[in-house]
């Protein structure tokens, strides 16, 4: 269990590096005014992407092991209510694909401002989630 746990948590940090990195990335994308800075986005963003979808998916394979090593913890809310936020950051992960599209496609609609708002939900997801894994309130 504690190689698991171990593998999880490695995963967990290269997926958040990702999805706090990613949205400073549409930050600066949108603030590109010429078609070479735009492109340079367009392929940081898309290679980012790769590499945080590996370290989600992994994530969740080896939470999805732990589980299944020991299925009584789905019995604590805690766990409960991280599965949840969980599945929150996973529709956060796809949001971020549909604004690399459109970014890449010339439909940006949004400010920098909110670009940068954006940018801070996965840090609130991440104190949600350590603090319930650690306190287990």
């Amino acid at each position: 269990m504690l190689w698991l746990k171990a593998f999880h948590i490695v995963f967990v940090v290269t997926w958040f590096a990702g999805l706090f990195y990613l949205p400073r990335l549409f930050v600066y994308h949108s603030a590109a005014t010429d078609a070479i800075g735009r492109e340079r986005f367009v392929v940081m963003e898309r290679r980012l992407f790769k590499l945080m979808t590996v370290g989600g998916v992994l994530t969740i394979a080896f939470g999805i092991s732990m589980i299944a090593a020991a299925p009584g913890y789905l019995s604590f809310s805690w766990l409960r209510v991280k599965l949840a936020l969980v599945a929150g950051l996973i529709v956060y992960h796809c949001w971020c694909y549909r604004l690399i599209c459109d970014l890449r496609d010339g439909r940006d609609r949004r400010s920098q401002r909110w670009y940068r708002l954006f940018n801070e939900v996965p840090g609130l997801f991440l104190i949600a989630i350590v603090v319930l894994a650690v306190v287990k309130p």
